[in-house]
């Protein structure tokens, strides 16, 4: 492996662990406080009337996610859902991007989506994980 080669594996396992970070604790927030879940999925996707139940078994299934994600487990798959995940997330909040200046903690979704975009791409590069170099 020459140093671009371990620079760039290096890189992407900093990506990778920092969006498993966001995105696990966004997975436990359905399990601790699923009112906080059911309010977020109103306002932000349109889904009114989503129970506790509904919260934590989203919120489960996010969590299976993020440790196969972490691992680098199946990566066109994981990696990919990540993406689509954090894409919809960051594409509902149009609203704050509007009204940018009062919603500015709301941009760092973009850098984000920027690194899951990266990570998925350069998927077959990230070989620090349980995949390997595969796909």
């Amino acid at each position: 492996m020459n140093q671009l080669e371990k620079r760039l594996v290096w890189s992407l396992l900093t990506l990778r662990l920092s969006v498993f970070i966001v995105m696990l604790i966004w997975a436990l927030d359905k399990w601790i406080n699923p009112a906080h879940t059911a309010a977020v999925f109103d306002n932000f996707y349109g889904i009114s009337g989503l129970g506790e139940m509904a919260a934590a078994v989203l919120g489960g299934l996010q969590i299976i996610l993020c440790i196969l994600f972490v691992l680098g487990v199946a990566k066109f798959v994981t990696y990919g859902i990540i993406f689509i995940l954090h894409g919809a997330s960051t594409l509902s909040s149009y609203a704050q991007y509007l009204d940018a200046f009062n919603n500015l903690l709301f941009f760092a979704a973009w850098p984000m989506w920027a690194a899951c975009f990266t990570l998925f791409f350069m998927r077959s590069y990230d070989r620090f994980t349980l995949g390997g170099s595969k796909n």
